[in-house]
């Protein structure tokens, strides 16, 4: 094995801040489809639930488009653009699943 060859295996592997950026993204969005699916079925007390799943939500999306704008080539290069496009995904449903939950709580709010 070339050091060449070993040199490209460790260069694969390593988080880099495309990679990272992206990960955190999709964590934050998915923690918002949680915490959104929580309050809308409501687990997860209500309105702060809510609250929290559109700010999860909308703060990923904001983060997957930034590492999307910032990535220098296409998906499988290492720059985290498909975990970009994920991200962007699971923020837009927590975004959703936030304010169906909001909407929820105030109806019932409304109403009582």
């Amino acid at each position: 094995m070339s050091i060449q060859y070993a040199l490209a295996f460790i260069d694969a592997y390593t988080m880099g801040a495309g990679r990272l950026g992206s990960s955190v993204a999709g964590l934050t969005g998915l923690t918002g489809v949680i915490i959104g699916g929580r309050a809308l079925a409501r687990r997860a007390g209500g309105r702060n639930g809510a609250v929290a799943a559109l700010a999860a939500g909308l703060t990923g999306i904001v983060l997957g488009v930034l590492v999307a704008a910032t990535a220098d080539d296409g998906v499988g290069s290492g720059n985290g653009l498909g975990g970009a496009v994920v991200a962007v995904i699971l923020g837009l449903i927590a975004t959703i699943l936030g304010a169906l939950a909001l909407a929820r709580t105030r109806r019932s709010g409304a109403s009582a």
